[in-house]
């Protein structure tokens, strides 16, 4: 995947976020998460919800990306290895995207009365939908249908699904995207030199901890690459394991809600220590 391909994932990652925004912020079936919601009723709402995105996707690409420009083509781009366009890293952009919005989506038709199992199920469902119509629009493209891609769509759905359903495990573990501003780096949403995907354990999500000094404190363990859009630089992949802060739990006990709920997602630069393996040397 090209720099150009990174581009338009990330571009899609935004419109995902934008539908979701004038879903939420523009819909007449606007309801208070009280009420029973009828099966014709859920599924209209599914429906609009899906349709709306594959529609934006849809437009987007004739438009940008020169869909239906050529014939489908399929091909393997390979998962994590060295010689890969991107070292793997585009992949898990592909889970996060997925992910993320599966969660805004689960969230919406919660508030939209669907109990917690149907909107963790049709979330993952309409956001897997989505995505996954890029990827077939890609295949009409010179971007191509990546099979690594599609399966990528598949697990941030299903774990988006599991983590939804299981609340408690939502409070132990995060999936997030870290991304550092350089100086005159504009555009970072294709900033993959800038750009780490993680896994974060949350420590006052157990029992044990949660009374404790520990509360405050997560364990990370991520992956990132250097290099492969810098043609000065050797290409790097890297894990690394770090402790950091819980910034989800002390802006949560502050009351700031709406800016934990966003550090489930977003990780800030700065905020852990880290030890790093380079897998390239």
């Amino acid at each position: 995947m090209d720099f150009l391909s990174a581009k338009r994932l990330c571009d899609g990652l935004l419109i995902a976020f934008v539908l979701m925004l004038l879903v939420v912020f523009s819909t007449q079936a606007w309801a208070d998460g009280t009420k029973e919601i009828t099966p014709e009723e859920r599924n209209r709402q599914v429906m609009n919800v899906t349709l709306a995105g594959v529609g934006v996707v849809t437009a987007w690409g004739v438009a940008n990306w020169d869909y239906f420009s050529r014939k489908p083509l399929a091909k393997s781009e390979g998962w994590f290895g060295q010689n890969t366009k991107e070292g793997g890293v585009d992949k898990l952009g592909h889970v996060f995207a997925t992910y993320a919005a599966a969660q805004g989506i689960s969230s919406l038709f919660e508030h939209w009365c669907f109990t917690p199992e149907e909107a963790a199920w049709f979330g993952a469902l309409s956001s897997f939908a989505i995505l996954g119509v890029m990827e077939v629009g890609d295949s009409f493209s010179d971007y191509g249908f990546s099979y690594e891609d599609f399966v990528a769509n598949a697990v941030g759905a299903m774990a988006s699904y599991y983590r939804y359903r299981h609340p408690g495990l939502a409070q132990k573990v995060d999936l997030r995207w870290e991304i550092g501003v350089h100086p005159g780096q504009m555009d970072i949403t294709t900033d993959y030199e800038n750009s780490k995907y993680l896994l974060a354990l949350k420590l006052n999500g157990f029992e044990r901890f949660n009374q404790s000094i520990l509360k405050h404190v997560e364990l990370h363990a991520g992956y990132f690459v250097r290099g492969y859009s810098d043609a000065s630089a050797p290409d790097e992949r890297n894990l690394y394991m770090g402790v950091g802060l819980n910034l989800t739990d002390l802006f949560r006990r502050s009351g700031h809600n709406r800016v934990a709920t966003f550090l489930n997602y977003y990780q800030p630069p700065g905020t852990y220590l880290a030890v790093e393996n380079n897998l390239s040397h």
